[in-house]
Parts: structure tokens; sequence; C-alpha cells
């Protein structure tokens, strides 16, 4: 094996060749260099060696902006998909009398079934959708009066 140094030298009766290649690694705008050291065996053999961790610049941690759980519903009159799915059932009809929470809508997205609940009490106005139609993150799926 090479040392940094470029000198040659033999690891527990093996010989190896290693070749340290850097990268430069873009994330989030921030450069990062990394070195990557790739060893050829002589003979095959997996030799457990430690790796020394080299500090590197890390870009500073921000949260993400909380967003509400995508089986809520929009505040306000009218209750839009938080998702794309297909309505699996349609639990209110026009003049039902509903409670903050109740279940409005249920909407499968990647094989998981989102109730999308009432956001206050209220009564339905109108339901703009049905069972099996296929809806988009943002279409309106019921209005209270």
């Amino acid at each position: 094996m090479k040392s940094r140094s470029g000198a040659r030298y033999k690891e527990k009766g093996f010989n190896h060749m290693s070749t340290v290649k850097t990268f430069r690694i873009v994330i989030d705008g921030e450069e990062y260099f990394v070195e990557v050291e790739e060893v050829k065996a002589e003979r095959s053999a997996s030799i457990p060696r430690p790796v020394k961790a080299v500090p590197t610049p890390v870009a500073p941690v921000t949260s993400a902006p909380k967003a509400s759980p995508p089986a809520a519903a929009s505040g306000g009159d009218d209750v839009k998909a938080p998702l794309q799915g297909t309505i699996l059932s349609v639990d209110v009809a026009a003049g039902d009398q509903v409670k903050a929470g109740d279940i409005l809508v249920v909407i499968e997205a990647m094989k998981m079934e989102n109730e999308i609940v009432a956001p206050h009490d209220g009564e339905i106005a109108k339901v703009h959708t049905s069972k099996g139609v296929v809806v988009s993150s943002g279409d309106l799926l019921v209005t209270f009066k």
C-alpha cells in the first residue's frame, strides 16, 4: 500500500495498491472536497481497517417550514386536497352538519388511506368530488356554508 508520501508498505501479509482520489461535491450550493481511497488487493481478502475521519465544513442545518399533516383539511370555507390520490370514499353530502375533526373524504395515495377531516364545525354546502375520482393537490373537495 502507498502512504500519502508515496512509500509502499505491506499490511498483514497482503500487498495492496491504493489510489487516493479527491472529489468535489456540491450540496445545497456548498462545495466540499472528499478524499476516497481506492484499494486494489493482489489477493482477494477483506481486511477491516479503521477509517480516520477528516473534518469537513458542514452546511448549517435549517429547519424546514412546518407543514400541516397530509390528512388535515385546509382551513376556511373550502376544503382542498392536500395531496394527489384517488377518492376512496366521500363520507358527507350537501346539507350535512359536521363537527371539527369529522371525516369528510378519504384519499388513497401511495397505498395509504388519508382521512381528510373538517377544519371546523359547520354545514356542508357542496361536495365537489365522488368515489373513484383522481384528484390533484389543491383540488376542491368540499365547500362549507
